[in-house]
C-alpha cells in the first residue's frame, strides 16, 4: 500500500505551480460569475495576467470580520457561495456569530490527506472526538474518515466515563480530536482500571501540542500527528510521520504576508496566514486566516514535496488602543510606506510614568538626522498620536510576525 494519498504529493515543484496556478485563474473568473462578493471586489482583475506569486498578491484580502458584516446584509453566507453550485446540505455556527457551509461532496473539507499521512487506512474503527455541535469539525472528519474507508464512533466531546467504556468495548484503531481530551480520557481509563490500547493513531488539532503531552502520547503507544485547518477553509496544513513542520495541503494555495497588508513576506518571515481554497461550491481568494506563520526551507523527509509551514505561531490581529485610540498594524505598514528608508518597522507600546507611550523601531540603513522627525510626523498624521522613533540596524528586529507589540504591564 503506498505511503502516499495520491500522486499530487510528490509533484514536482514546477509541476504544482504550473497547475495551481492554471487553478487559481480558472476560480477567479468563476467566483467573479457566480458569487456576489467577488463580483464586486476583483471586477478591477484579470485573471489571464495572474500568472505568478507576485501577480497573484496584488489580488485584495479577503478579511474573517469582513465576513461577519457582509453575512448581515446577505444571508447566510455573504454572496461567497457561488449561485451555480449545488445547495449547501449544512450551515455551521462559528463565534462572530459567523456561518460557514457544508456540501454534501465526499470529503469537502479534504481532511482524508491528513488522516492517510497518521496511518488512518479503510476498514479502521475512528473514534471521533471533534465536536458535531453547531461547529463543523465533527463532520469535517466523519466525511474524512468515510472516504477513506472507515467507519466512526461519533463521540463528540464530553461523558469521559461513556467514551472510556466504548473505547473498552470497541476498541478503536485510532482518535481524532483535540490533544488535552485524549489525555483525559487515558487518565480516566486508568482510573477505571479498562483497556485503551486499542488505539494506537492519534490525529489531533484545534489547540496546542506541546513536546512534553507528545512525548507522554508516545510512551503509551499512541502515533500522534497534528493537522491546522479552519472552520471556513478546511484543511490548510498536516503533519507526516517525519514530523518536520505542517506540509500544505494539495487542494490549496498558501502565502505568508505581512499583516495588516496583502504583501508576501520574504522566505521564512514570520506572518499571517492566507489561503485560497481551490474547490468550486465555497471557493475563497485570499483569505486571511489572523494566524500567524512562516515557510520552512526544503522539503519533508518523508517525500512529499509541497511547501511546509511552521505550525500556529500566534494572531496577525494586533490592534491595540492606546490614550483612548484604536491602532492598527495597517496604519503602521502606512507609515511605513511613506518613508522610503524604512525595511520594517514594530511599534512599541509600554506604560512609562503611569502613561502609555509608543514608540516606531524601524530598520533603515540611513543617516539622515531628519528621518526620524519625519517618521514621528507620519505617526501623528496616520495614527492621530504622538510617538517616538527609534532607528535600528537592519536585521535586528525580531522575526515574530509582531507589527504592533504591547508591552504595558500595570502596577
Amino acid at each position: 500500500m503506498s505511503e502516499y494519498y495520491d500522486s499530487l504529493e510528490t509533484r514536482s515543484a514546477e509541476e504544482r505551480a504550473q497547475a495551481q496556478f492554471e487553478s487559481i485563474r480558472a476560480q477567479i473568473e468563476h467566483v467573479k460569475s457566480s458569487t456576489a462578493a467577488y463580483a464586486e471586489s476583483l471586477r478591477d482583475f484579470d485573471a489571464a495576467e495572474i500568472t505568478d506569486a507576485a501577480t497573484f498578491s496584488a489580488l485584495p484580502l479577503t478579511r474573517k470580520s469582513e465576513l461577519i458584516e457582509l453575512q448581515q446584509a446577505h444571508r447566510p453566507f455573504g454572496g461567497y457561495t457561488p449561485g451555480d453550485s449545488a445547495r449547501y446540505s449544512h450551515v455551521f455556527a462559528s463565534p462572530g456569530p459567523i456561518y460557514e457551509p457544508g456540501y454534501a461532496v465526499p470529503d469537502f473539507w479534504r481532511f482524508a490527506r491528513s488522516l492517510y499521512a497518521s496511518g488512518f487506512r479503510a476498514g479502521d474503527l475512528v473514534h471521533n472526538c471533534f465536536s458535531y455541535h453547531f461547529t463543523p469539525a465533527g463532520q469535517m472528519f466523519d466525511s474524512a474518515a468515510a472516504a477513506l474507508g472507515c467507519a466512526v464512533i461519533p463521540a463528540g466531546v464530553g461523558q469521559t466515563e461513556l467514551q472510556v467504556q466504548t473505547i473498552a468495548d470497541l476498541k478503536p484503531d485510532g482518535y481524532v480530536g483535540t490533544p488535552s481530551f485524549l489525555k483525559i480520557i487515558l487518565e480516566q481509563a486508568d482510573e477505571l482500571g479498562a483497556d485503551a490500547s486499542s488505539i494506537t493513531r492519534a490525529m489531533m488539532s484545534g489547540e496546542a501540542l506541546p513536546p512534553p503531552l507528545r512525548a507522554g502520547f508516545v510512551e503509551r503507544g499512541v502515533r500522534v500527528q497534528q493537522c491546522y485547518g479552519t472552520a471556513d477553509l478546511g484543511l490548510i496544513a498536516y503533519e507526516s510521520s517525519a514530523q518536520e513542520g505542517l506540509i500544505i495541503d494539495e487542494g490549496v494555495y498558501v502565502e505568508i504576508v505581512r499583516p495588516g497588508t496583502g504583501e508576501l513576506v520574504e522566505p521564512g518571515e514570520v506572518g499571517e496566514v492566507v489561503v485560497t481554497n481551490l474547490g468550486r461550491e465555497y471557493p475563497l481568494i485570499r483569505f486571511a486566516t489572523g494566524d500567524l506563520s512562516a515557510f520552512m526551507n526544503g522539503t519533508s523527509p518523508c517525500g512529499r514535496t509541497n511547501q511546509r509551514i511552521k505550525g500556529w505561531m500566534g494572531r496577525a490581529d494586533q490592534t491595540a488602543k492606546v490614550r483612548g485610540m484604536f491602532i492598527h498594524p495597517e496604519q503602521v505598514d502606512r507609515v511605513v510606506k511613506r518613508h522610503d528608508e524604512i525595511a520594517r518597522a514594530r511599534l512599541v507600546i509600554d506604560w512609562v510614568d503611569q502613561a502609555d507611550q509608543i514608540t516606531l523601531r524601524c530598520e533603515a540603513d540611513s543617516g539622515d538626522p531628519a528621518l526620524p522627525g519625519a517618521i514621528a510626523e507620519s505617526i501623528r498624521s496616520i495614527c492621530k498620536l504622538r510617538g517616538e522613533v527609534e532607528i535600528v540596524a537592519p536585521g535586528s528586529l525580531p522575526n515574530d510576525g509582531k507589527v504592533i507589540d504591547d508591552i504595558r504591564q500595570y502596577d
